[in-house]
């Protein structure tokens, strides 16, 4: 009886164990989904904050992929061999340390200061149209410390720390599938990975939320008067508090990895019984064959390397993968910029809205006048001197590369309140009110306030065209996640299961998370029409966008490689119509040797009744 409670005791301790796994596993999930989703979210403001174009800041993005490049195969394939519960638990607090060391140009580096002619000039109406006077805009400091700021490449620190989180990330899925494999049920493990995918959407979820918070919240409030801006998060210009979020993440990461290091290497097989005896000749048999395996290390990496390379299935989903991976991480990285861009969503409104897929375009053309710019000019035009003046500005002295929006009373924004040829202001701050502007043709009193104009009525409609199409077509690409999974794990033999796994991670982020974001965002960078111009001279971040030339390349792209990855997957399905996955033959195999096993047994149980047959016999004569 004893016997039997201890036997009960240890499975179900077993079983917990599996369970707290799962849960640790799917926490891990959210937790780096969280703080990957809430970074792709803030690389607008951090674009803004040091001034650099977006390709430069597709590369940061990438540099995530080019951190799990590092160690992603070598982690497949000696995870196995090693603690895989602990590795991932490392994992995670080194996720948390890139997250830190992301935040810190925030402590390091001076106060952000925004291009506005007003800030400087405020108290003495240099801002405004002043004909047939000299305008002396005074800067907020010196130009020579401005160009030492300017160069002091404080963005490394976010690139290095995204290399570090992207180190951390690595062991996480690899390990954790194949974990989950390993000692769930076959019928189980489905569900099981069903439960960690739903973690892997519920942490972009948190991420967005976190990310609208900050986005809302001034970069550096606590250290200025909020009531002194005249940028709204609406503006352009705006950074909010992305350094927060990022501490936030750092903490959530660490927190999560602690379970992993009180969890055991090795877990009895799910449904399987088990006693004392049993488990010490198991533990003996696992210890002798991890150093068969770790003799083995060097001699079974290239036959494993070729094994699936030779695997038509597992290359052809490779390849789908990548395709549908470069459409995947454009669409999103980008979203919020093209929604500022397109819709006029601040970066708070932008965040919720992120989904990928192809929409409509706005019907309101977002025009810049009083310079004059409207978005089919280039940006040649715009610098071309006094090419963006007018009649109505000539003589107000007005700086032409200034970027300071106002919104003027007939719906048309100019690049600043002096080349609408405002002469006077009232309020202060973002509720400042521009008055006489000779550049703004209305029937009553031409005024002006801050900001550019927004996109009207029609563009709110075609915003919600796009993201019930958002809804939809995102419900349809994420009915394919499980079933790829499944396709992934069956197509390739047990024995190379997470080695499998780590080369299909390591092959999405060489060819779709590095490339993508940079050849994206230098296509974006083509359809700028105005660069911001610091102090020093210098050309910072993008203001404005060429719309049509940004929907095309934003849409039309990744439309375009969603299309052609259709081709390997249909022969994906043509070849799993012929032949039967490596898996399905192990899993018959099993059958069958179970089969034999059990007339073996029926067998030996004949001998021994005949045995006793004739033992009863000789006694009875």
């Amino acid at each position: 009886m004893g016997e039997t409670e201890k036997i009960e005791t240890h499975r179900t301790r077993c079983i917990s164990k599996f369970k707290i796994f799962l849960l640790a596993i799917i926490l891990a999930f959210v937790s780096k989904t969280l703080s990957g989703s809430y970074i792709n979210s803030m690389l607008t403001q951090i674009e803004r904050q040091f001034n650099i174009p977006t390709s430069l800041v597709g590369f940061i993005s990438g540099s995530f992929e080019i951190g799990n490049l590092f160690l992603i195969i070598f982690v497949s394939y000696f995870g196995t061999k090693l603690h895989r519960p602990i590795m991932i638990g490392v994992g995670c607090v080194v996720m948390g340390v890139g997250c830190f060391l992301q935040s810190l140009p925030h402590f390091l580096m001076d106060r952000y200061e925004y291009e506005s002619i007003i800030l400087g000039n405020s108290s003495s109406n240099g801002f405004l149209c002043k004909e047939n006077e000299t305008q002396i805009f005074r800067p907020t400091e010196d130009p020579s410390d401005y160009v030492k700021k300017v160069k002091s490449l404080m963005w490394v620190y976010v690139l290095v720390g995204n290399i570090i989180r992207g180190i951390g990330e690595t062991p996480i899925m690899p390990l954790g599938i194949s974990y989950i494999e390993d000692f769930a049920k076959s019928e189980n493990s489905p569900l099981y990975i069903g439960f960690v995918e739903t973690g892997a959407i519920i942490g972009p979820l948190f991420g967005l939320l976190l990310a609208s918070f900050c986005a809302n919240v001034y970069v550096d409030i606590g250290f200025v008067n909020t009531d002194d801006l005249t940028i709204t998060p609406a503006d352009i210009r705006w950074v909010g508090a992305w350094w927060f979020g990022l501490l936030i993440c750092a903490g959530v990461n660490v927190l999560t990895a602690i379970p992993f290091f009180f969890l055991p290497k090795t877990l009895t097989k799910e449904g399987q019984k088990d006693n004392a005896d049993i488990k010490n000749d198991k533990e003996e048999k696992q210890i002798e064959e991890v150093k068969k395996k770790n003799d083995g290390i060097i001699k079974d990496f290239l036959p494993f390397m070729k094994s699936l390379f030779s695997n038509r299935v597992y290359m052809l989903f490779i390849l789908v993968s990548v395709i549908q991976f470069n459409a995947f991480v454009n669409m999103l990285l980008f979203m919020p910029k093209y929604l500022e861009q397109q819709y006029g969503k601040s970066t708070s409104d932008a965040v919720f809205l992120i989904d990928e897929k192809r929409k409509r375009r706005c019907s309101k053309a977002f025009n810049i006048h009083g310079i004059i710019l409207n978005h089919y000019r280039t940006a040649q035009d715009l610098y071309a001197g006094n090419a963006i003046l007018a009649d109505c500005n000539m003589d107000c002295n007005c700086p032409t590369k200034i970027w300071d929006p106002v919104c003027g009373s007939n719906s048309l924004s100019y690049m600043s309140a002096c080349l609408a040829g405002c002469e006077t202001f009232v309020g202060t701050g973002i509720n400042m009110v521009f008055q006489n502007c000779s550049c703004i043709q209305t029937s009553g009193n031409s005024s002006a306030v801050l900001g550019l104009c927004g996109k009207g009525q029609d563009c709110s409609m075609m915003l919600q065209y796009f993201l019930i199409l958002s809804v939809i077509s995102s419900f349809i690409y994420s009915l394919s996640a499980i079933p790829g999974y499944m396709v992934l794990l069956r197509c390739i033999k047990p024995e190379e299961k997470s080695f499998g796994i780590g080369l299909h991670a390591f092959s999405t982020r060489a060819f779709a998370g590095i490339p993508a974001p940079i050849y994206f965002g230098a296509l974006m960078d083509s359809t700028c029409l105005y660069w911001a111009t610091l102090k020093s001279g210098e050309s910072g971040a993008c203001r404005i966008y060429d719309s049509t030339n940004f929907r095309y390349i934003y849409l039309g792209l990744p439309i375009a490689l969603r299309g052609l990855g259709f081709i390997p997957a249909l022969f994906i399905l043509i070849i799993l119509r012929k032949y039967r996955l490596p898996d399905e033959n192990a899993s018959s195999g099993t059958v069958e040797a179970r089969v034999i096993r059990k007339e073996n047994e029926c067998q030996e149980m004949d001998q021994i009744s005949k045995v006793l047959n004739n033992d009863e016999l000789k006694t009875k004569l």
